[in-house]
């Protein structure tokens, strides 16, 4: 209906910058969310480097953060991310996050938080065993913070990250319920490509992870991207060119389908016109891994030299890009700041701010006092 309160489309995400971005980054979310920038698609963008986070399990490495802010931000701009279209900010600028994760604490159990599965598989990489950080554990609630500080309702993300927004969406439905309507609840929005939710690694095991070391960087130069793909993990059954071969499941194929188009066969005359006729080439046998993987090696230096260019020219100018996150950070602190004062106020606990609860708790002393004053008064009265 016309006179309905329109709620704003938000976009929010983001990253820990515990290492640059990699290609799994790049399909994942973050060429999605050039494309939404660039097509207009909501009312407000932000994207968060997530440096509060990432000291969850790095808080004795803290160099290793405060270097990888840059690296993180520099693999934005070179993506495409435009800063006069969406607020680029750093986590730790924003003291209204950590407010809100506070009040969201009291809010969900603890057997909630170990049920989550990206928790559950995070934990098992990280083998912290006994010693898990708190903040660690409860990493979920903080980055419900994140998403609901800002009024977020869609999420740009890997498939990895459904069960946090899953659970940022919990959270804002029981505060909504507990206290008053304030959070609309939020909602992934995964790449249309399946391939794309979950990149494997190189080495074909897992997905695409800093920690794992099985990455393809997009920082990373020709010759380097050219070795690693040349080292990729592919069909173990397949180990002579007129062998048949399986595409299924077989990095190499799985990077081609997310990275390749058919003008990239026409680009470097493969022989074949579509990524269609190489796997069932490849399937049948008489094409060679060597072959598909010189291919897709021209592919992602294809798709990643613009990237080199405007990184070497932000890398040039790296006080500009620190401007730029103070300036995202101020913005996102001003967002954050209003919808935490509308939390507070849902919550009672806006003291200062609300001047009609001062006069009411004023009237009733004034109230209370003349009601005492006039009991002393009748007392007097009965000589008592």
């Amino acid at each position: 209906m016309e006179d309905e309160k329109k709620i704003p489309s938000v976009m929010l995400t983001g990253d820990r910058p515990t290492g640059k971005l990699h290609i799994g980054h790049y399909v994942g979310s973050l060429r999605e969310r050039v494309a939404l920038q660039n097509e207009g698609a909501f009312d407000e963008m932000y994207i968060m480097i997530a440096d509060t986070q990432a000291l969850t399990d790095n808080a004795g490495n803290i160099q290793k953060v405060r270097d990888n802010v840059i690296e993180v931000a520099l693999d934005y701009l070179a993506a495409g991310i435009d800063p006069t279209k969406v607020t680029l900010f750093v986590q730790s600028r924003v003291p209204e996050l950590f407010e809100l994760t506070c009040y969201f604490m009291d809010l969900v159990t603890y057997s909630r938080l170990v049920r989550n599965p990206t928790v559950k598989s995070e934990l098992a990489v990280r083998e912290f065993g006994e010693s898990i950080p708190v903040g660690f554990l409860t990493y979920p609630i903080s980055q419900a913070a994140d998403i609901l500080a800002f009024g977020a309702t869609v999420i740009p993300a890997g498939e990895d990250q459904a069960p946090m927004i899953e659970q940022a969406a919990e959270i804002a439905h029981k505060f909504n319920v507990t206290y008053k309507e304030v959070f609309p609840e939020p909602k992934i929005l995964l790449p249309k490509n399946a391939v794309c939710r979950r990149l494997p690694g190189t080495d074909g095991k897992l997905k695409m992870s800093k920690s794992v070391g099985n990455c393809i960087y997009l920082s990373d130069d020709a010759k380097t991207v050219e070795k690693k793909v040349m080292s990729m993990f592919t069909d173990p059954t397949h180990l002579r060119p007129e062998d048949p071969g399986h595409t299924e499941g077989n990095p190499v194929f799985q990077y081609l389908e997310a990275f390749g188009c058919d003008e990239h066969f026409q680009k470097y005359d493969t022989g074949f016109a579509s990524l269609t006729e190489m796997e069932e080439k490849y399937r049948a046998g008489g094409l060679g891994d060597v072959a598909v993987k010189k291919f897709l090696a021209f592919v992602l230096n294809d798709t990643l030299e613009p990237m080199r260019i405007k990184r070497r020219d932000y890398e040039s100018r790296i006080a500009d890009v620190y401007a730029i996150l103070e300036e995202g950070s101020r913005k996102a602190e001003e967002k954050a700041r209003s919808i935490a004062l509308r939390a507070r106020r849902a919550m009672g606990i806006d003291y200062f701010e609300n001047k009609k609860f001062i006069e009411k708790q004023q009237k009733a002393f004034k109230r209370a006092h003349e009601q005492a004053d006039a009991y002393a008064a009748y007392l007097a009265k009965q000589g008592k």
